[in-house]
């Protein structure tokens, strides 16, 4: 077997504590948090002088993770404008499966979440939305309707 599974999704943010409050806000787990540096985080990086927080939020079902980085050194590189729309290249997006889709999005607004567009109906199958989370990260919601 070439894989045994995802193992967490990489964001790079410029405020942890928000981001932490968000996601956990939206149902995940803080699992921990480290600040790493040195020769293995800059060999594995490609990056020289890494001096960063990590923090590791995962699902309640313990199954997907999201390693959130906040780099002290290198200096953080910003590529453009936070709320691009989805259709660019490389844009990132994540999406969670959510109990009650309206709750989640009311609950998240005080967080800073802002739809990117409305909350859609597909079929009699799903409630869908896309949101912008901390740092511009455009987070997908879906409700199955049963």
């Amino acid at each position: 077997m070439a894989i045994q599974r995802m193992d967490n999704v990489g964001i790079v943010v410029e405020d942890m504590d928000a981001a932490i409050a968000f996601f956990v806000e939206l149902g995940m787990e803080l699992e921990g948090r480290v600040e790493v540096g040195g020769l293995v985080a800059d060999q594995c990086t490609g990056l020289d002088g890494v001096r960063c927080d990590i923090a590791m939020v995962r699902t309640p079902d313990g199954h997907s993770r999201l390693e959130l980085s906040k780099y002290h050194s290198p200096a953080v590189i910003s590529d453009g404008p936070r709320n691009r729309p989805h259709n660019v290249l490389g844009t990132h997006r994540v999406m969670f499966a959510v109990d009650d889709l309206k709750d989640t999005v009311a609950r998240l607004r005080p967080h800073g979440a802002e739809l990117v567009g409305e909350i859609a109906r597909f079929e009699d199958s799903y409630l869908l939305c896309y949101l912008r989370g901390p740092e511009g990260i455009i987070v997908g919601l879906a409700e199955q309707l049963r």
